[in-house]
């Protein structure tokens, strides 16, 4: 009898003590918002996908009221601002629904869907490369445009038929050391490696095809206003190239072994061919 009633009493305070520690945590808050002006915000409450259309995320976002201090530049206390549009961007549980995080279908389709047709010559191949966007002029490339392709390669081992861009005595040479178990450090024989080098290696490439991994945030009415830039993709682009069966072959290569960057190409731009750029060649004066 007496273990029942200590079970009992024991259950009793502890649903005290709850109460107790609710309602100190309410009066907290009470507190802390004491004297605050209150506005109404959607609160995302289940992640919501890229490319969900806003009538459909009404049960995965719940109104919370926040002081205006701290609710975001564009947030919304309900959807009706949103018909006919998509989530432009992951959204995740806690973040504030706003108004820039939501596009129109054919924004959206236009960012992860490929652009405008372009119509391929039949002795071409068609290659995809996933480059970063300050690889591929910001992002601005378009569906027609053409570039030109820079190869970059790090120094690697040289051999009778890899050009070098210098002279017999300017090849480096580069000593390594080996060790065996129980033996000291011993420096080997030095092998020639070229140095770091970028060229131009392809000009007027045709551009077929464009699509972004991940959409840019999209800029508030507030920052157009005031002249923020547009803004880059956050993710890699895959951008696909039309090129003759050998250009591809160089295309294919830099890019498995080596680095390449791409530039808008103009009509007038000079395609004669240019020197490797080494270091030695860069900090020449012109």
């Amino acid at each position: 009898m007496r273990r029942a009633i200590a079970v009992v009493v024991a259950l009793a305070l502890a649903g005290v003590g709850t109460f107790l520690l609710v309602r100190f945590v309410q009066s907290a808050e009470d507190r802390a918002l004491e004297g605050e002006v209150l506005v109404s915000v959607l609160v995302v409450d289940a992640p919501i996908r890229a490319g969900t259309p806003a009538e459909d995320v009404a049960d995965q976002v719940r109104v919370e009221q926040v002081p205006t201090k701290v609710a975001a530049s564009g947030a919304l206390a309900d959807l009706t601002s949103l018909a006919g549009k998509v989530a432009a961007i992951d959204l995740l549980p806690g973040e504030q629904v706003v108004s820039s995080r939501f596009v129109t279908p054919e924004e959206y389709e236009g960012w992860l869907t490929p652009g405008a047709k372009v119509d391929v010559p039949a002795n071409m191949l068609q290659v995809t490369l996933s480059l970063s966007p300050e690889r591929v002029v910001g992002g601005q490339v378009q569906p027609g445009d053409v570039v030109a392709v820079f190869a970059s390669f790090d120094p690697f081992p040289l051999n009778t038929l890899e050009p070098t861009g210098l002279a017999p005595g300017e090849i480096p040479v580069i000593a390594t050391t080996t060790t065996l178990p129980g033996q000291e450090a011993q420096a080997s024989l030095g092998l020639p490696n070229s140095p770091n080098s970028t060229k131009i290696i392809l000009h007027k490439v045709l551009v077929t095809n464009l699509q972004a991994e991940e959409l840019p945030r999209a800029v508030t009415a507030e920052e157009a206003v005031a002249g923020a830039p547009d803004l880059a993709p956050t993710g890699n682009l895959l951008i696909t190239l039309a090129l003759e069966p050998v250009a591809a072959e160089r295309l294919v290569f830099a890019a498995e072994h080596g680095w390449v960057w791409l530039a808008i190409e103009g009509s007038e731009v000079d395609e004669a061919d240019t020197e490797i750029q080494t270091r030695r060649l860069v900090y020449e004066v012109q």
